[in-house]
C-alpha cells in the first residue's frame, strides 16, 4: 500500500486515527441554517464532555436519490455558505459530499473533509479532483464494493497528491432492499494504514422507495461490534426529531440519545486498546 498515507492526522484540531475515537455526526441533509447550527452546538457539548473530537455532517445536496420527489437540500452554494456558518459560529470542522469534478473547488474552499458518496467511490475523475485539492478526504466504500479493492481508491488519492485519507464501511448489499455490514472489511481496510470509519446510518438503511427506510433499533449494537472490531472513527447522523426529517428518517439517531450512544463506544473503544497491548 502507499506508504505517504498517514495513519493519524488533525482535522482543524480534531484527531482522526488517534486512541479517542472520532465523532462525524449531524443531520443528513441541511433542513436550514437554524438546525445546523442548533445541532452542532450541542453536539459540541456531548463530545467535548467526553472528550471526543468532532467533525460536523451535512449534505448540501443529495445527488442519489431514488425518486425525484425525495427533498435533496438547499444545493452547493447556499448549503457551503451554512456550513461556513456553522464552522465560524460553532468552531467546528465541517464535512459534505461532493458529487462531480467541477463541484470540488468551491467545495474544498469551505469544507474540511471532503467526501465521496458511495456509488461514487469509484468516479476516477472525481476521486482525483478531490485528492488534488490536499484537503482530507473520506471515501465511502460502495455497497457493491470488496473491502480489499478500496486499496486502488486510495492509490488514486495518494497518486492526486493527498496523505490524508478515510475509509468508511456503510453496509453491503444483501438482495433487494437490504444492507449488511461484514465486520471482517474494517480489518481488512485497517491493514492499508489509514482510519477506518464506520457508517452507522446507512449501514441501517432499508434502500428502495420514494423515502429510504431503515432499522435505528440496530444502531448500538452494529456500532459497539464496528468499535470492537478496531473502527477509529463513528459516523453517525443525528437530529433533534428523526421522525421529522427530510431524509433520512428511519435511521437517525435522536440527539437525545447521542450522549449515552457515545459514552458506551467510548467505553469499548478503551477495552479494545486495552486487548490489543496484550
Amino acid at each position: 500500500m502507499e506508504s505517504g498515507l498517514e495513519k493519524k492526522f488533525s482535522v482543524a484540531g480534531a484527531e482522526v486515527g488517534g486512541e479517542n475515537l472520532t465523532l462525524i455526526t449531524g443531520p443528513c441533509v441541511i433542513e436550514s441554517a437554524e438546525s445546523c447550527l442548533r445541532i452542532a452546538a450541542e453536539v459540541k457539548r456531548i463530545a467535548g464532555d467526553l472528550g471526543v473530537p468532532f467533525i460536523f455532517k451535512a449534505s448540501y445536496m443529495k445527488a442519489n436519490r431514488t425518486s425525484a420527489h425525495s427533498f435533496r437540500g438547499p444545493g452547493l452554494e447556499e448549503g457551503l455558505r451554512i456550513l461556513a456558518q456553522v464552522k465560524d459560529t460553532v468552531g467546528v470542522p465541517v464535512l459534505s459530499d461532493v458529487h462531480a469534478a467541477d463541484e470540488v473547488a468551491a467545495a474544498a474552499r469551505v469544507l474540511d473533509v471532503l467526501q465521496v458518496p458511495a456509488f461514487l467511490c469509484r468516479q476516477t475523475e472525481l476521486v482525483e479532483a478531490c485528492g488534488r485539492t490536499g484537503k482530507p478526504v473520506n471515501v465511502k466504500k460502495g455497497q457493491f464494493l470488496a473491502p480489499e479493492d478500496t486499496r486502488y481508491i486510495l492509490e488514486k488519492l495518494a497518486q492526486a497528491g493527498t496523505r490524508r485519507v478515510l475509509l468508511t464501511e456503510r453496509g453491503t448489499c444483501f438482495g433487494y432492499h437490504n444492507l449488511v455490514v461484514d465486520m471482517r472489511g474494517i480489518a481488512v481496510m485497517r491493514a492499508f494504514g489509514v482510519p477506518v470509519v464506520f457508517d452507522v446510518t446507512h449501514s441501517l438503511q432499508r434502500p428502495g422507495g420514494e423515502r429510504t427506510g431503515g432499522d435505528r433499533g440496530f444502531a448500538a449494537a452494529l456500532a459497539r461490534a464496528a468499535v470492537a472490531a478496531g473502527c477509529e472513527v463513528l459516523f453517525v447522523e443525528t437530529h433533534h426529531e428523526p421522525d421529522k426529517a427530510l431524509s433520512d428518517a428511519g435511521t437517525m439517531l435522536p440527539l437525545s440519545e447521542l450522549g449515552g450512544f457515545l459514552s458506551d463506544m467510548t467505553g469499548i473503544r478503551r477495552a479494545y486498546l486495552a486487548c490489543s497491548s496484550k
